[in-house]
């Protein structure tokens, strides 16, 4: 039985430390006031456990386990996982609220450098948006072909250098485009939102994204753009679907469709190609979407425009295979859990 007095001993200085640590941790103004009432309760619950055991039976009681065999030990694991699970919560929660405060300002540091050090100012009425990591190459052979103008609208470029450590900005620069620079690799929504908060302050009025590696043509900016200019969508999603594509990946192929058939159900849309990020749509709707996901972003905006009751609808466009370089997004099965995952927030938040 010597066991179980050093069980019993290490239960009561584990709970006396919970209760401790909670009221440092609170007196710095490291914790809020409920988990600190919570950790307090827990670390005494523990004393309490660890000094007179019989106590765990009103617990038991109140699950119907007392009188049972390893009624007790079992009740005291329901309970500790019920307390585990609270935690996890409570810290997903504070983890959530941090990461929030953390993209907040970082984006606020990246618009106010480049208000300040942007001396070629080309963002324009129609702005194409392009996050890029290490695209140089790529984009040495997308940008010559950018058009200046798109039905009578000039057309302005934005990079947002994504934490490249290759010559992208030098290239950017070289073509006389404006560009902002994360500090460090945050995601390619991430980026976007960076390229938003600048484009709103800019008065940007239609916004185009388009990926930086050469799978979309710049040539093609106007199919997506048409229909909002007539006033008949908010939101245009480019499909290969209805389009044309290059031959990639099979599974990634079929992934779409069974995606597409998800986001459709969830969200009451028709959209045959929901992971493509050329698209465009008005400012004025993107002030309504709430876009958090460092990437698989596109997921997120159509389920969210959706919701907000939003017009949205596609256009066909051609999408090739990666100019150079490798992709950013994962091997297709890490693409399909991230890509769920994604899809699964975006539909259960408010």
């Amino acid at each position: 039985m010597e066991y179980l007095v050093v069980i019993r001993a290490a239960s009561g200085l584990l709970g006396i430390a919970f209760a401790l640590w909670s009221f440092v941790q609170f007196r710095k103004r490291f914790i809020k006031r409920y988990e600190f009432i919570f950790l307090t309760l827990f670390g005494t619950g523990l004393l309490i456990v660890a000094i007179y055991p019989d106590s765990i039976n009103i617990v038991a009681g109140m699950m119907a386990m007392d009188g049972k065999q390893y009624g007790r030990l079992i009740s005291l694991l329901i309970l500790s996982n019920m307390i585990l699970w609270i935690l996890v919560i409570s810290q997903r929660s504070t983890d959530g609220i941090k990461s929030t405060q953390f993209d907040l300002l970082v984006r606020r540091l990246a618009v106010e450098r480049f208000f300040e050090k942007d001396t070629l100012k080309t963002l324009k009425e129609i702005t194409v948006i392009i996050p890029a990591l290490n695209e140089a190459e790529n984009l040495a052979h997308l940008l010559p072909r950018m058009p200046e103008n798109v039905m009578g609208h000039l057309l302005g470029v934005l990079i947002v250098d994504d934490g490249s450590v290759d010559n992208t900005v030098g290239v950017v620069k070289k073509h006389g485009y404006s560009i902002v620079s994360n500090p460090i690799n945050r995601g390619g929504g991430a980026a976007l939102r960076l390229g938003y908060d600048i484009a709103m302050a800019s008065e940007v009025k239609l916004i185009v994204t388009m990926d930086a590696d050469g799978q979309h043509l710049p040539e093609e900016i106007e199919r997506l753009v048409t229909p909002i200019l007539n006033g008949d969508l908010d939101i245009v999603i480019g499909s290969r679907v209805l389009g044309e594509r290059e031959k990639d990946s099979v599974f990634r192929w079929l992934g779409i469709h069974i995606f597409n058939f998800v986001i459709n159900f969830l969200a009451g849309t028709r959209i045959t190609d929901c992971s493509n990020g050329f698209r465009a749509f008005r400012m004025d709707s993107l002030k309504n979407v709430l876009l958090i996901q460092d990437q698989f972003h596109t997921a997120e905006l159509i389920i969210d425009a959706a919701r907000k009751g939003m017009r949205i609808g596609e256009a066909p466009v051609t999408v090739l295979r990666r100019r150079s370089g490798k992709s950013k997004k994962g091997k297709d099965l890490s693409y399909g859990i991230n890509f769920s995952k994604t899809i699964l927030k975006a539909w259960l938040r408010k």
